[in-house]
């Protein structure tokens, strides 16, 4: 059998039994399949939360890597599931929009209608689709078929008006599209659009929500004591942080904050 890895995204978290079955239903399909866990603690029902995950990770795994995307407020009613190639990889996903930031990198060369019932388990719940029909069709990509047999093709596929940064000659406007466990405030502001901001002579000031934010530092270990500070993190966007302490806490913002960088 193909060994092409699975990787799973959802909100489902760990304490029930949803992203086991899900696994379970996969192996059965088949048992050689290689399951990686990306996150399960993603914000209950926040399509856009998951939307910015699988953005920022789906680059970092090999070609041919099988996305299981599963936050689906809408389970059960007239939304459709999906499968998508897109640059080197595969996706399979509600049709909600969850796959929009992805696309915007890669845009998707097929994407196709989970609606092909070989590929689904003989009776579809319509409370876990998850485990009867988006993790059977991800089972079965990784066994070799291909995703035009999974359904047909569909162009109206559902996009997320995800925030997008806004240039100026002088400013740069955002907002805070994460909040990590250690309560670090990720923008939607990335390192090449800050870095043309500097390329002109002048002092930045950035601010979010209205709050200055006084320093831009290299790593976590550079920011003081009971100090807020900014920093280029691991997927190169612009995050406030603290060293050890929760920086959306300390300044009462969170997801959809303004964030404004400006050189004056």
């Amino acid at each position: 059998m193909a060994k092409a890895p699975i990787a799973l995204l959802t909100d489902f978290g760990t304490r029930d039994h949803y992203v086991g079955v899900m696994k379970g239903v996969m192996l059965g399909i088949n048992p050689d399949a290689t399951l990686v866990d990306l996150t399960h603690d993603l914000p209950p029902h926040d399509v856009a939360a998951a939307a910015h995950e699988l953005a920022v990770t789906y680059r970092y795994f090999p070609a041919g890597t099988i996305f299981l995307v599963v936050v689906d407020p809408g389970v059960g009613s007239a939304r459709r599931g999906i499968a998508a190639e897109a640059g080197d990889w595969r996706f399979v996903a509600p049709d909600n929009g969850v796959l929009t930031a992805v696309f915007q990198e890669v845009p998707p060369r097929r994407v196709v209608e989970l609606s092909e019932r070989r590929y689904a388990r003989p009776t579809v719940s319509r409370t876990f689709e998850g485990r009867d029909r988006f993790a059977p069709a991800a089972a079965w990509l990784s066994r070799g078929v291909h995703v035009t047999a999974l359904g047909r093709p569909v162009s109206d596929y559902v996009r997320l008006d995800l925030p997008a940064p806004h240039v100026e000659e002088t400013r740069l406007s955002g907002v805070v599209a994460r909040v990590d466990r250690f309560g670090n405030l990720i923008t939607n502001l990335d390192r090449k659009a800050c870095e043309r901001l500097t390329e002109g002579v002048g002092v930045l000031r950035l601010t979010v929500a209205g709050q200055p934010i006084d320093r831009i530092v290299s790593t976590y270990s550079d920011i003081g004591a009971d100090e807020v500070a900014a920093l280029f993190g691991s997927t190169d966007h612009l995050e406030i942080a603290m060293r050890a302490r929760r920086a959306d806490e300390r300044l009462g913002v969170g997801v959809g904050a303004d964030v404004e960088l400006v050189r004056v």
